[in-house]
């Protein structure tokens, strides 16, 4: 069992950070327009989930380092990273955050996968629980419905694709925005990038992170009203191919690619009580169309959320 260092606290600066890493202008972060949400129940700027997810890859990192699982791993080729989380509570400023990290557990039928259940606290209360899995093949969107778009760089940005219910986003990757991504995600970048040994190594997180600019700039097309009617994060599932992820290059293009879907069968657990339409599929895209990422991503109106409480 691994659980997280005390002095792992989010401050504000950490929330800034990463948020202008990333292109996130949700008003929960932002630390003078969180005033402006309705019924606002957090007293304050809240972290990003993708930030909170890169502190717990982080520690994941750790754990399979410490307990010599990487060999494993490439032995197994389990070239699939993927992350599925609830998200139970806000993380805030100046709270301690836990991430406790269960024994690993290896399975070889019918599939191999490598998993962790992991439960991530702040200040003692639950805010994310899940699993980090390794996998030979993507767990979820295991068969992508990408129709034939041309050139994605030919495309407007920021726009629908025509003849499609797909949303475009071009961001461009960069190992400042990467290093930064990772300081206000409280994680010492020299793991992943050191000048003097050239090594450039993309964490997992950090392009999927900017899956949360696409939504937002797509919602701004859509003219929701951030305000009114603040959406909140239920779930993120995720699948990682790290194979491709070493081949990304400073100054890339990734196309991110959103369109809403229907939701998932009703399920008993957490957020189980909570219905929303807003449910979508992601893909990061490189220049070449290989999908680096794919992602079911979960939101739910504050104010419905709020409701179940009561």
């Amino acid at each position: 069992m691994n659980k997280s260092d005390s002095s792992d606290v989010f401050s504000q600066i950490h929330i800034d950070v990463a948020r202008n890493a990333t292109d996130d202008f949700n008003l929960f972060h932002d630390r003078n327009r969180w005033l402006r949400i309705n019924r606002n129940p957090f007293n304050g700027p809240i972290a990003l989930g993708f930030q909170v997810e890169s502190l717990l890859e982080h520690k994941v990192f750790l754990h399979r380092k410490l307990h010599k699982e990487n060999k494993l791993i490439r032995d197994k080729n389990l070239r699939f990273s993927n992350y599925q989380f609830s998200f139970v509570n806000a993380v805030k400023p100046g709270q301690v955050v836990s991430i406790d990290i269960k024994p690993s557990k290896l399975k070889e039928d019918p599939e191999t996968i490598l998993s962790n259940r992991i439960t991530v606290k702040s200040d003692g209360e639950l805010a994310l629980l899940g699993y980090k899995t390794e996998s030979k093949f993507a767990l979820f969107l295991t068969i992508p419905e990408l129709p034939q778009f041309g050139a994605l760089n030919q495309h407007p940005d920021r726009s629908f694709i025509a003849g499609s219910s797909f949303f475009l986003k071009r961001k461009f990757i960069t190992t400042s925005n990467a290093k930064n991504f990772l300081c206000g995600s409280l994680v010492d970048q020299d793991a992943f990038f050191d000048p003097f040994k050239n090594k450039v190594v993309f964490p997992e997180i950090f392009p999927c992170s900017l899956i949360s600019s696409a939504l937002l700039e797509k919602a701004v097309l859509e003219k929701h009203d951030f305000e009114r009617n603040p959406l909140v994060y239920m779930s993120h599932k995720i699948s990682i191919d790290r194979s491709y992820l070493t081949k990304l290059k400073s100054g890339e293009a990734l196309y991110i690619l959103i369109r809403q879907i229907p939701p998932e069968p009703k399920k008993d657990g957490i957020g189980s009580a909570i219905e929303s339409p807003y449910h979508y599929e992601c893909y990061g895209l490189m220049e070449d169309k290989t999908i680096l990422y794919r992602a079911l991503i979960s939101l739910a109106p504050l104010e419905q959320i709020l409701n179940t409480l009561k």
